[in-house]
C-alpha cells in the first residue's frame, strides 16, 4: 500500500490475538505497522510482532526487490514492534539500526545477539537525510516507554508517531464505531497515565506541518488531522470529551443494581439522554475505564463488602487512579445491611485526585430500596443534571 509516492506500508494484521499486552480484549484484532521510505537511501521503520516475522520480511522483499535498506529506524522497543529485529538483521546484515541511546540499551537486553549490528545513535532533534526525505527525530519519553521517539519527514510532511494516535483493531477489518472508540480505549488503557508527557509531545508536534500520521497501530491518518489532535489534547489534559453521565455499579443480590437503574431511569425521565450504565462485574473493565474518562460525570454504586467495597469496584477505581482520573463530577450510591461503608471507601480512594466535585445527596440504602431512597435518587438526578 502506498502512503505517498515514496512511502510504502509493510505492516501486518493479527487476527489470532485475543488479548493485547496480555489484558486488553481485541475482538477486531491488531495491526503492527511498519513503513518503507524509498529514496537515495532507503529506510525501514520498526519491525513487527515475532509471530508475523516471515510475513513482514516477505512484505519488505516485495517492496525492496533486490535492494538493501540503508537504515532501520527504531521508534519503540516494545516487542510487538521489535521482536523481528534479529531476523531482519540476518536478512539484511548491512543495514544500520538507527535509535536513541536508551533504545539501544533495551536492544542489548532483548537481543544480545545483535551486539555487533551497525548502529547510529541519534539525539533529540537530530536530522537524518535520505535524499529528498529528511527525518527529524523527536523524543517522546514515556509515551509510553522511556525510549520512545517519533520522526518527522519534512518532504512528505509525515509524522511517524510511534504508538501515539494508534488504536486497537486490524487494518483490514472495518471498525463499525470508527476510529475514536478503540483509539480512546487504547489511549486510556496504555498511555493514559502519561498525560503530561503526551502534552509535551503535542506541543512539539504543533510546530510541525503534518499532513499524514503513521502510527505503529491502526490506520494511516491523512484527513481531518485537527480532529485527532483535538482528541489527544482532551485525553491527555484529562478534560471530559463529552457532557454525559456514566453509572458504574457493583451489586450482589440486585438491590444496588436496582438503585443504579432507578437513577438511570430518573435521568432519562428528566430529559437527560446522554447517560450510560455498566455492570462492573460483567462488562469489559477497560471499556468501563474508557467511559469514565469520556464523560464529564460519574456515579459509583457499590454494596458494602467486608467493611469495604466490592472487589470489582475497588479494581475499577484503582484503574482510574493509575491513569490520573481528575476534573470530573461524582455521585455516590452505597448499600449495606449492618454497616454501610461503601460511600466512605469510594470517596476515600479518590481523595487525592485533582479537581473532583462531589455531589449530594449520597444515596444510602439499608439492604433494600425504600421511598426515602427514591427521593434521594431523584435528588441525585437533579444534582447531576444541574
Amino acid at each position: 500500500m502506498k502512503i505517498t509516492d515514496t512511502i510504502l506500508y509493510a505492516g501486518v494484521n493479527d487476527h489470532d490475538i485475543d488479548l493485547f499486552e496480555g489484558q486488553y480484549d481485541v475482538p477486531l484484532g491488531m495491526a503492527y505497522n511498519s513503513y518503507v521510505i524509498m529514496d537515495e537511501k532507503i529506510a525501514v521503520t520498526d519491525s513487527v510482532d515475532g509471530h508475523f516475522m516471515v510475513e513482514w520480511l516477505n512484505n519488505l522483499k516485495e517492496i525492496l526487490g533486490d535492494k538493501t535498506p540503508d537504515y532501520l529506524i527504531i521508534h519503540h522497543m516494545e516487542p510487538d514492534h521489535s521482536a523481528s529485529l534479529s531476523a531482519f538483521h540476518k536478512t539484511y546484515p548491512e543495514t544500520v539500526f538507527v535509535a536513541n541511546a536508551q533504545a539501544f540499551k533495551m536492544l542489548d537486553q532483548f537481543f544480545p545477539e545483535l551486539k555487533d549490528c551497525g548502529r547510529k545513535v541519534v539525539a533529540n532533534n537530530e536530522k537524518l537525510s535520505l535524499g529528498q526525505h529528511e527525518l527529524t527525530f523527536v523524543f517522546a519519553p514515556m509515551v509510553h516507554w522511556p525510549e520512545v521517539m517519533m520522526s518527522y519527514d519534512s518532504f512528505d510532511k509525515v509524522l511517524f508517531s510511534a504508538d501515539a494516535f494508534g488504536k486497537f483493531g486490524a487494518n483490514d477489518v472495518e471498525d463499525p464505531e470508527g476510529w475514536a472508540c478503540e483509539a480512546r480505549r487504547y489511549y486510556f488503557g496504555i498511555v493514559g497515565k502519561y498525560g503530561a508527557q503526551t502534552q509535551a509531545v503535542l506541543k512539539k508536534a504543533a510546530a510541525l506541518d503534518i499532513q499524514i500520521i503513521c502510527s505503529l497501530h491502526g490506520p494511516v491518518l491523512n484527513e481531518n488531522l485537527g480532529y485527532y489532535f483535538d482528541m489527544y489534547q482532551k485525553w491527555s489534559s484529562y478534560e471530559p470529551e463529552e457532557e454525559g453521565i456514566f453509572i458504574a455499579y457493583a451489586s450482589i443480590y440486585g438491590n444496588t443494581q436496582e438503585a443504579a437503574y432507578r437513577l438511570y431511569d430518573a435521568l432519562k425521565a428528566k430529559g437527560y439522554e446522554n447517560v450510560h450504565i455498566s455492570d462492573l462485574a460483567r462488562e469489559d473493565m477497560y471499556e468501563c475505564v474508557e467511559d469514565a474518562f469520556r464523560y464529564s460525570k460519574l456515579v459509583l454504586a457499590s454494596v458494602t463488602y467486608d467493611a469495604s467495597i466490592m472487589p470489582v469496584m475497588k479494581e475499577f477505581i484503582s484503574h482510574l487512579l493509575h491513569r490520573n482520573y481528575q476534573k470530573r463530577t461524582i455521585g455516590l450510591i452505597e448499600n449495606g445491611t449492618w454497616a454501610p461503608m461503601a460511600a466512605k471507601t469510594m470517596k476515600g480512594m479518590l481523595e487525592n485526585s485533582k479537581e473532583l466535585t462531589w455531589l449530594e445527596p449520597v444515596v444510602s440504602i439499608r439492604s433494600a430500596l425504600t421511598e426515602a431512597n427514591d427521593a434521594q435518587i431523584s435528588a441525585l438526578a437533579d444534582a447531576l443534571i444541574g
